[in-house]
């Protein structure tokens, strides 16, 4: 997928209401959902419809889920930190990815956050150090 139009797609969402499971432009999403509506806008309709999932990252339930799911609908990333990267991150320690956004260049990236919605942000160290996986999307046929 050309990384122009992923950073065009998901620069579209800013400013969007963070909503949890939710994943409408301008109305509300969640970080899951702000990848789900950005595969919409390029790829077309969600090839599996998504369970209900908890909030927050207790949930053993869906445990290594975001992971799976990357890795059944999204493609292996070449080495470098690229614009249209979609990265995932592990908000504790060696615990399973439970965060997502895309990568708009090498140093920044738009996720959805609560309390802010959808943001750009750096890449600082701290986000960095969390990184779990980086994938890309898969060419529109």
């Amino acid at each position: 997928m050309n990384p122009d139009l992923v950073v065009g797609a998901v620069r579209l969402w800013l400013g969007t209401p963070y909503r949890h499971q939710a994943s409408t432009l301008g109305a509300g999403c969640d970080c899951l959902g702000l990848l789900r509506g950005v595969w919409r806008s390029l790829l077309g309709a969600e090839p599996v419809k998504m369970p209900p999932y908890r909030a927050d990252m207790r949930d053993p339930g869906h445990a290594g889920a975001l992971r799976q799911a990357a890795e059944q609908w999204l493609l292996p990333a070449p080495a470098a930190l690229e614009a249209g990267q979609v990265v995932l991150f592990a908000l504790a320690g060696a615990a399973p990815a439970k965060h997502c956004g895309i990568l708009v260049s090498p140093t920044r990236f738009i996720h959805a956050q609560e309390r802010l919605g959808v943001v750009e942000a750096n890449l600082t160290e701290a986000w960095a150090r969390r990184l779990a996986g980086r994938f890309v999307f898969p060419a529109a046929d």
